[in-house]
C-alpha cells in the first residue's frame, strides 16, 4: 500500500513540473508569481470540462450565489447578477451568452476528480485545499483587479486567457491576511508580469498579489483555481501561542498580577508619546521585561494543536484508493445480503494498523480531557457540520501516541502500551469504525 504523504507531494510535483519542488519552495513560494508553460492542451483535461460543468447543473440542485455567481467587469465597474433560486444550465447559458463570467465556489463537492486533488494535497500541506471554477466568455473579463488571502494555483483547462500580474499597493500588503476591495486601474501601476496562459499551462500567485484575466483572441477560457495557506501564517500561530502564554504566566507568577503604576495615564497615551519622562521610559522597560519573560510560558504544542484543530474542520474529507476502501469500515466488515448479515469481521492482536492520513486525526488535551479530532466524516460541503471528536481516557494516551508516531508504517494491535488485550482490540476497533485506521489487509471474516 502506497504511502500517503508520498502521493501528496509526487502529485503537487506533477502539478509544477518541469519545476522543482526544491526550486519552488526556495525561489517562489509566498515571493514570486511564475507562469509554467507546457505544449500539452490536455495536461489538466481529465480533471473538469465545460461539458462537465453543463452536466453538473443538470444533475443536481445547484443554487446561484451559494455555488454559483455570475459576473462581469466592464468599464472599470465589476457587478454579480446573480437571480434567485436555482442555476439551470438554460438560464446560466444566457448570462454566458451575453458576456458574462460564471464561477463555480467550491467544485470539488460535485467533481470527484477535483476532490480527489484537494484532499490528496492536504496530506502535504497540513491545511484546507479549495477551489473554485472559472468560466469566462471570449474578449470578456469577469472580476476587477484585486489580490487574495491564498496561495493561487491557476490550472488552465481549456481555451486562454491574458493575465496581468502587479506588486500589492505598499509593503504592509505583502502575504495579505484578508482579500482586497476591488481596484481601480489608476492604482495598480504596471504589470510585474504579462502573460498568455493557455491550456495545459499552469499560473501561481502568491498571496497578496494583484491579477486580473481577460479573454482574448474570440476564445473562451475554463481554468481552476487551487487555493491552500489561508490562516497559516506565524501570525495565526502567535495568536494562539500568546493568549495562553499570558494566561499560563498570570497563573502561576505574581509578577503578571501586580497593580500598575499609580498616576500611570498621566505618562502613557498619544498625548504623551513623544515625551521620554522618566517615568515614562521607566513604564516602558517594564512592559519589555513582562514581554520578554512571556517566553517562559510558551506552550508550542498546544499552539499548534489549536492550529490543528481549526484546519481539521475545514478539511475535505479523504478520498480514498480503492485498496484502501477493502482495508476501511467503508468496504471491508458486515453487509446484509437478502435480510441476512454476512462478512463479520474480527479485529484481533495480530491485526496489523495504520492511521488512514496523518492530517485527518489530532490530538488535544482541552480542559484536562484528552479529545481525538479527525476530519474523515467532514462533508465536502464546507463547515456543514460540526467539529467531529473522541473522548478518550488519560490512560490510553500512548497508545494514540503511538499510531500517530508510527505512520505511515502498519503496526500490530499487540503493541499497543495497553496491558488488557481486549482494550487494546476495542480502542482499534473504535477508531476503524470512524475511518481512522485502516489494516493492511482486508479483514477475515467470522462467518
Amino acid at each position: 500500500m502506497n504511502d500517503p504523504l508520498g502521493n501528496s507531494v509526487n502529485l503537487f510535483m506533477w502539478l509544477i513540473q518541469p519545476l522543482g519542488l526544491k526550486a519552488f519552495f526556495t525561489q517562489r513560494w509566498e515571493s514570486t508569481p511564475i507562469h509554467i508553460k507546457r505544449n500539452n492542451s490536455n495536461y489538466y483535461k481529465w480533471i473538469v470540462s465545460t461539458s462537465m460543468l453543463d452536466k453538473i447543473l443538470r444533475d443536481n440542485y445547484i443554487l446561484f450565489t451559494k455555488n454559483i455567481d455570475i459576473t462581469s467587469y466592464v468599464d472599470g465597474v465589476r457587478e454579480t447578477h446573480n437571480p434567485a433560486g436555482r442555476a439551470l444550465p438554460s438560464v446560466v447559458w444566457d448570462y454566458y451568452l451575453n458576456d458574462c463570467s460564471v464561477r463555480m465556489l467550491n467544485p470539488q463537492t460535485y467533481i470527484p476528480q477535483l476532490h480527489l486533488v484537494n484532499a490528496t494535497l492536504q496530506e502535504f500541506f497540513g491545511c484546507f485545499v479549495g477551489a473554485n471554477l472559472y468560466l469566462t466568455p471570449p474578449n470578456s473579463q469577469g472580476f476587477a483587479p484585486h489580490y487574495d488571502d491564498i496561495e493561487a494555483f491557476i490550472l488552465q483547462i481549456e481555451g486562454k486567457k491574458r493575465w496581468r500580474l502587479y506588486m500589492p499597493p505598499s509593503i504592509n500588503e505583502y502575504l495579505a491576511r484578508c482579500s482586497s476591495k476591488n481596484f481601480d486601474q489608476s492604482e495598480i501601476g504596471e504589470p510585474i508580469l504579462d502573460t498568455i496562459v493557455n491550456a495545459g499551462d499552469l499560473l501561481y500567485l502568491p498571496r497578496g498579489t494583484i491579477h486580473q484575466g481577460t479573454t482574448i483572441d474570440d476564445t473562451h477560457s475554463l481554468h481552476v483555481t487551487i487555493s491552500l495557506y489561508q490562516r497559516s501564517s506565524w501570525c495565526d500561530l502567535l495568536e494562539k501561542v500568546l493568549p495562553q502564554a499570558l494566561k499560563r504566566a498570570t497563573e502561576t507568577d505574581w509578577k503578571f498580577r501586580r497593580g500598575l503604576p499609580v498616576g500611570y495615564f498621566r505618562y502613557t497615551g498619544i498625548a504623551h508619546s513623544t515625551n521620554k519622562t522618566e517615568h515614562r521610559m521607566a513604564f516602558k522597560e517594564d512592559v519589555k521585561d513582562m514581554v520578554t519573560n512571556l517566553i517562559n510560558y510558551i506552550d508550542l504544542d498546544s499552539a499548534a494543536d489549536l492550529m490543528a484543530k481549526d484546519h481539521i474542520h475545514d478539511f475535505l474529507p479523504p478520498l480514498l484508493s480503492k485498496i484502501e476502501e477493502e482495508c476501511s469500515v467503508a468496504k471491508d466488515g458486515e453487509i446484509m445480503i437478502n435480510g441476512i448479515v454476512k462478512n463479520r469481521v474480527n479485529i484481533t492482536l495480530e491485526t496489523k494498523i495504520r492511521l488512514l492520513r496523518i492530517h485527518c486525526i489530532r490530538l488535544i488535551k482541552e480542559d484536562e480531557k484528552y479529545k481525538i479530532y479527525y476530519s474523515t466524516e467532514n462533508s465536502k460541503e464546507y463547515h456543514e457540520y460540526e467539529p467531529q471528536f473522541l473522548e478518550i481516557d488519560a490512560e490510553f494516551v500512548p497508545s494514540i501516541q503511538k499510531i500517530i508516531i508510527s505512520y505511515p508504517d502498519f503496526i500490530y494491535v499487540k503493541e499497543l502500551p495497553i496491558e488488557d488485550d481486549d482494550i487494546k482490540i476495542q480502542i482499534v476497533k473504535d477508531l476503524w469504525e470512524k475511518s481512522l485506521v485502516i489494516t493492511n489487509v482486508p479483514l477475515s471474516s467470522m462467518n
